[in-house]
């Protein structure tokens, strides 16, 4: 087990809403102020969903995109994880195109189609629910080019079987090894967090590769306490959870990251810096 993890911060992801918790960013300065202060509170890595300044809502148009990735650049060397889930009903297209724009060190790819919800996890109502929809000839293709733009796929595993479409698409030699997972807990329509299910994650992946935890809502917390005691890297940020604490609203995702370091720190393992998580996760050479 490494006395490192690789802790990356979420930021807005496509359906969290500031009418939910004010401090999601909308707006490219509040991106980069943002990823800055998960920086400086321990994250080595960002994900980002960008979205319409005015409205809200998510997009990949490239010149909003452009402003919050070289922003963040220019202020702190943290890592760049860009999202091709985008938003719902976002065309094909329009869900790679930023990533040889870009050229981030990560970019998500998900792995299976399946059912996605916004649920009450006490009552049980689906509140908002869609097909999420990635073909396997479509999580290829996105493969692909994140290996023609030397971009390290973050493959996103949300039930046993994407492992196995991942296992399946390697075969034809577009995933480079060691790749590198991230098991997400507790969507309606995926699985939910227990310690049995992670460790069947861990044990169904390739050996050598590397992975890390998100886990949605109240699986936030507790997904990655495991992922540390486990040896695995961690994920946090209002993509994921809004809340700090119970019903306490986080007051950014920084706050989150720091809460996960410290955990970290509790057992001995240090929060890496953005050259050690570029080891760690064995990211291309860039020039």
């Amino acid at each position: 087990m490494s006395d490192k993890v690789v802790i990356t911060a979420a930021l807005t992801g496509a359906a969290t809403r500031k009418e939910q918790n004010p401090n999601v960013p909308y707006k490219k300065d509040e991106f980069i102020e943002e990823a800055v202060k998960c920086y400086e509170n321990g994250a080595a890595i960002v994900h980002i969903h960008a979205r319409d300044p005015e409205t809200g809502m998510p997009t990949s148009n490239l010149e909003i995109m452009g402003g919050i990735v070289n922003g963040i650049r220019e202020r702190c060397p943290i890592l760049i994880n860009l999202s091709t889930a985008v938003g719902v009903g976002v065309p094909e297209k329009e869900r790679i195109h930023h990533i040889p724009e870009f050229k981030p060190d990560f970019a998500s790819l998900n792995t299976g189609t399946m059912n996605f919800a916004l649920a009450d996890h006490k009552t049980g109502e689906i509140i908002f629910d869609f097909v999420f929809e990635n073909k396997l000839d479509m999580v290829k293709k996105f493969a692909k080019i994140m290996l023609e733009n030397n971009v390290k796929p973050e493959c996103e595993v949300y039930d046993i079987g994407h492992v196995h479409n991942v296992l399946l698409l390697q075969k034809q030699k577009i995933l480079e090894e060691p790749m590198h997972f991230n098991f997400v807990f507790g969507v309606a329509g995926g699985i939910r967090f227990r310690m049995d299910y992670l460790v069947a994650f861990v044990n169904s992946i390739p050996a050598g590769s590397t992975w890390c935890v998100c886990g949605v809502g109240p699986n936030s917390f507790q997904a990655n306490m495991a992922a540390i005691v486990m040896g695995g890297n961690l994920r946090v940020g209002l993509e994921d959870n809004l809340y700090i604490s119970g019903k306490e609203l986080a007051k950014g995702s920084w706050e989150q990251v720091a809460k996960v370091a410290d955990m970290a720190r509790m057992l001995d393992r240090k929060p890496a810096t953005p050259d050690e998580a570029r080891e760690i996760l064995n990211l291309p050479k860039r020039d």
